[in-house]
């Protein structure tokens, strides 16, 4: 049997998370499929590897795209570009005098093109995920579950279709933007762009032993959030079949 590769530009870098933990999880699943070439990138400058990918996948944090890579993100995605953000992916972090994080609006494209962008969450915590499509492929047959991960309270761009949700009941804490993370918020959901799309999963958060520095020298234990429970696996599963056949 004669098929062609599917080419897979994986970028996992960036700060406060277990980069590299992600890194291999995705990468294992990536293996197991037999039509995917994968490049692994630490940030989002490599013109030409974003030239040559069929689809994306991004496990980042606090890393943003030049002007112009997002600019070529841009028309990437209205070609027919696939790709499944997650986690992190929407985050601009900076710590301020004020002892807050805030969240800066510095990049409105990259931002729209992901959908959404990290306000707050509160303390890390069980929460319960709800199914909102439950006949839709991507979550059919996945009930609500709880996870414990970070709740991302977002600003929402676009026109999004929602698969999974939570209702927040607890401000954010140390956000500047926090107060305002009460309500419900996706967790799930797919925005097109023309001839392509993006899928967005904002589970998934991990975190090891040094991975807060410098505001923390060691954590005594490692954080492996959604990671652990089965619906995540199955949502990171059929992101990548939808990323090579969307449906």
């Amino acid at each position: 049997m004669s098929f062609e590769p599917i080419n897979c530009l994986l970028i996992a870098g960036g700060k406060y998370h277990d980069i590299d933990y992600a890194r291999v999880e995705i990468l294992k699943l990536l293996g197991s499929q037999n039509r995917i070439v994968t490049r692994v990138m630490e940030n989002y400058e490599c013109s030409e590897a974003l030239d040559w990918a069929d689809i994306l996948i991004s496990y980042t944090c606090d890393i943003l795209p030049s002007e112009d890579i997002q600019n070529q993100l841009k028309d990437w995605l209205e070609a027919g570009g696939r790709w499944l953000g997650l986690h992190g992916t929407n985050s601009i972090l900076r710590m301020m005098d004020d002892g807050l994080w805030h969240t800066p609006r510095d990049a409105p494209v990259f931002m729209d093109l992901l959908g959404s962008q990290f306000l707050s969450h509160p303390p890390i915590e069980p929460y319960t995920v709800e199914n909102v499509q439950p006949s839709h492929p991507l979550v059919k047959d996945i009930q609500n579950f709880e996870v414990t991960d970070e709740l991302y309270h977002m600003e929402l761009h676009g026109e999004l279709e929602v698969f999974l949700e939570a209702e927040c009941s607890i401000k954010g804490r140390g956000f500047a933007e926090g107060d305002e993370a009460l309500g419900r918020h996706p967790v799930f959901y797919k925005k097109s762009h023309q001839k392509g799309a993006i899928l967005y999963l904002t589970l998934g958060h991990c975190r090891g032993h040094f991975d807060l520095r410098p505001y923390k020298d060691f954590l005594p234990e490692l954080d492996r959030g959604s990671w652990e429970i089965p619906e995540f696996e199955t949502l990171l599963k059929r992101g990548i079949k939808w990323l090579q056949s969307p449906f």
